[in-house]
């Protein structure tokens, strides 16, 4: 019989000529991932030369040639060119002996059911190429039964290579329309109809960081997240800790509203429909953290296994609460960016927020808003727009690539809008929720992708700058220079950067913007009386049984977040260091602070984490680095202690932090102290024999050597860390420090914004300096000038 069948277990990732690239994938997968534990629904494919032979049969071709010759002359006949010509295909008759072959495979797949549900995907013959990321062209058909719905199914899919969005597509890319075939892939179903399915990329789909595992997903058939029409569920999986025993390596863990689940319909006069989520559904995450290491696991292998990044969709049945992977196609848009550049963008000025959504890559761009319902709508899109709209399908195509920017109000980091917007290079921000409430047709809108996993869509037009950094010409320096983080949400952005690791990770930035509740406030949860304040507390910590989980979950994760992107380098954390008066402001925080004249000289720092008043607050924050370190495996994370007046103070700090398992030396654990405060330095034989290493900072070292208020506007003239008094303590720190092998470094601004600063610390011989990341290669190469001099 002519060559028209394949099964998967015959394809290898060579057969794209003859079954395409999802096929041929499928097939790679069956034949060499399945002794890695790695499950593929079984399936056959429909090969390409049973579409030519569809084509011959129906003598096509030169009627196809004739219609698709006529657009190449005119562009604009593109809607009436593919109409024409996927109506030629779908009034086609299926030859005889194919139909035979197609059912006789169908049957035999079936396995003893009668109409089986399989799924039929289009698989074209240039698809999945390292150069042309053919990201939802062709159609898949869901829950496909019997033999007249798979004969009908498999010609939709021959006709599908003539979509609008097809055509282009070829067009733009190079395709010879003619060239280009397709096969069907026919697998069976995963009852995820009744589970949850999704997607997931063997990278973090926006910085390209190569050590994650980034899974999207939804309650039914995978479509939803595949199309953006849900926000689903996102988590983060640490790949180099994925086989260590006894870890749970989950970096991210957010819930998705996922209103919508797709399921195989019960009216029986269509395969498919959508319906509304429970509740409990919407709360409920898809997938547990078992689940969540075996689709990591698998996708580290498959990654192995090609040897390059991959872009995967999994599912799981309902049925039998197995897992599996559905398609596995090569990531094409992150691993073709040039190792040695990193462009970045900066916002100059900020205006009024009008709403925020997930960043799709990290650029800025601005422009008027073109809000738009239906892509038939192109003639009304402006070059340069902004386009707003509830969500994107590969119809869109052709618009997208004159916008400036896009902002939906549905979908994920895994959905089309986003995929397409990153190999366009465009901004984009998804999952807005009111975009096309708020945003009205030519508003002027700047669209900001540059602050972080979060995009803020501005009110005007607003200044940026961007830079493009060659990274690869960074010279090698002895001092170590680190970088200063405080968002985790920013930091895979700078991974690129070659740093020693992170110098100062400063935890209020999670505590005041992601965890916003005062931790004594869930600690002490029973106690607080104001009602309003409770049922804001109730509000954000919903899923949470217990409160202080909420606490430890998002301080743990971010922490180990930031820790993961610079690992296995040292990523110091500082522990809590608000004043009275910025803990007053979070939720509940009134409660619970004293009131103070002079709070940058009050209750803060160490003075707190021993205090009755305090100590079940600090022991939440134990108690989430102990999580960060040991159960998600992020054993680089090394504490720090603020603001610690006197020796008495470290050895109660020190005693209470053992008392919550974070006991210094045990697990590789180190514990460092800021030096900020003169008496730091006079005694730094004793407070090094205490912590494994000092840091110094700037501003209050600075502040309280010179006697200056350093939020005093009138006095700013004054305040200069490069003061004599306050470089004389530094030297003598650093001497000390250098007498009893303790490394000391530098957290401040001053060594970014003078370079002279940088090379006297240099000179003294300081072990780290560390910087934001835009200064980082400024400093970088004034210290390796400072070194040679």
């Amino acid at each position: 019989m002519t060559d028209y069948i394949a099964w998967f277990s015959e394809l290898e990732r060579g057969d794209v000529a003859r079954v395409g690239g999802k096929n041929a994938s499928l097939g790679e997968l069956v034949q060499n991932m399945a002794a890695a534990g790695v499950r593929v629904p079984n399936g056959f494919a429909v090969t390409a030369g049973a579409y030519r032979a569809f084509l011959e049969a129906n003598a096509l071709e030169d009627k196809l040639s004739r219609e698709l010759a006529r657009y190449e002359k005119d562009q604009d006949s593109l809607a009436e060119v593919g109409k024409t010509v996927r109506n030629l295909m779908l009034q086609g008759e299926m030859p005889g002996d194919l139909a035979e072959a197609i059912l006789a495979a169908y049957h035999k797949l079936a396995d003893g059911d009668a109409t089986p549900s399989v799924a039929a995907r289009s698989s074209a013959t240039a698809e999945d190429l390292p150069e042309a990321s053919f990201a939802g062209q062709l159609e898949t058909f869901l829950n496909v039964r019997g033999d007249d719905a798979l004969i009908d199914a498999c010609r939709k899919c021959f006709a599908s290579l003539y979509t609008d969005r097809a055509i282009s597509y070829r067009r733009n890319h190079g395709f010879g329309q003619l060239d280009v075939a397709v096969s069907v892939g026919v697998q069976r179903m995963v009852r995820s109809d009744k589970a949850s399915s999704g997607v997931m990329f063997s990278l973090d789909t926006d910085s390209g960081f190569p050590d994650v595992v980034l899974i999207n997903g939804a309650w039914g058939l995978g479509e939803t997240v595949v199309q953006g029409m849900v926000d689903p569920d996102e988590f983060e999986i640490f790949k180099p800790l994925l086989d260590k025993d006894k870890l749970t390596p989950i970096l991210r863990k957010k819930c998705g509203a996922k209103e919508q689940k797709l399921i195989y319909a019960e009216d029986g006069e269509r395969p498919v429909a959508l319906k509304e989520t429970s509740d409990k559904e919407r709360r409920s995450l898809v997938l547990d953290d078992e689940e969540l290491l075996i689709l990591a696991r698998w996708a580290a292998r498959i990654e192995d296994h090609y040897g390059q990044p991959m872009d995967m969709e999994w599912a799981k049945d309902g049925e039998t609460g197995e897992l599996f992977i559905v398609q596995a196609r090569p990531e094409t848009v992150q691993s073709r960016h040039a190792a040695g550049a990193l462009k970045t963008y900066r916002l100059k000025s900020k205006g009024k927020r009008l709403l925020d959504g997930a960043a799709i890559g990290d650029a800025i761009a601005r422009g008027k808003v073109c809000r738009l319902k239906s892509a038939e709508n192109i003639a009304d899109f402006e070059d340069g727009a902004v386009l707003v709209t509830e969500m994107t399908d590969p119809d869109w195509a052709p618009i997208m690539k004159k916008a400036a920017a896009i902002v939906t109000d549905h979908g994920g980091r895994t959905s089309h809008a986003a995929i397409v917007s990153r190999e366009l290079g465009l901004p984009a921000i998804v999952g807005a929720g009111n975009a096309t409430a708020l945003l009205k047709s030519g508003q002027e809108v700047t669209v900001s992708c540059a602050e972080g996993e979060t995009g803020y869509v501005y009110d005007g037009l607003l200044d940026f700058e961007e830079q493009e950094l060659d990274l690869s010409a960074t010279p090698e320096t002895q001092t170590h220079v680190m970088l200063n983080m405080a968002n985790p949400s920013a930091a895979f952005r700078w991974w690129r950067l070659p740093s020693d690791g992170v110098g100062l990770a400063r935890t209020e930035f999670i505590i005041n913007d992601f965890i916003k509740i005062h931790p004594l406030a869930l600690a002490r949860f029973e106690t607080l009386e104001d009602k309003d304040t409770r049922r804001e507390i109730e509000s954000l910590t919903e899923g949470f049984e217990n409160k202080e989980d909420y606490f430890t979950e998002h301080l743990a994760r971010g922490v180990a977040r930031i820790a993961a992107a610079h690992y296995p380098n040292p990523v110091i954390v500082r522990l809590s260091d608000f004043k009275t008066n910025e803990y007053a402001s979070l939720i509940g925080g009134r409660t619970f602070e004293p009131e103070e004249d002079n709070p940058m000289i009050g209750w803060r720092g160490a003075s707190r984490y021993y205090h009755e008043d305090y100590r079940d607050g600090f022991a939440l924050e134990c108690k989430a680095m102990r999580k960060a370190r040991e159960e998600l495996g992020l054993a680089n994370i090394k504490l720090m202690i603020p603001f610690c007046r006197t020796l008495a103070e470290a050895d109660k700090v020190i005693e209470e932090m053992a008392r919550h398992g974070l006991k210094r030396g045990q697990s590789g654990l180190d514990i460092y102290v800021m030096a900020e405060i003169p008496s730091n330095i006079v005694l730094a034989d004793a407070f090094a024999d205490r912590f494994d290493g000092f840091s110094i900072g700037s501003n209050d070292l600075t502040q309280l050597t010179l006697g200056i208020d350093r939020d005093s506007g009138r006095l700013r003239p004054l305040f200069d860390e490069r003061n004599d008094a306050v470089k004389d303590l530094i030297a003598e720190l650093i001497k000390k420090a250098r007498a009893k092998d303790v490394p000391v470094g530098i957290c401040g601004q001053a060594p970014s914004d003078y370079p002279e600063f940088a090379g006297f610390l240099v000179e003294k011989g300081i072990t780290s300096i560390s910087v934001n990341p835009d200064s980082f290669l400024k400093v970088k190469e004034t210290v390796a000038k400072a070194e040679k001099s």
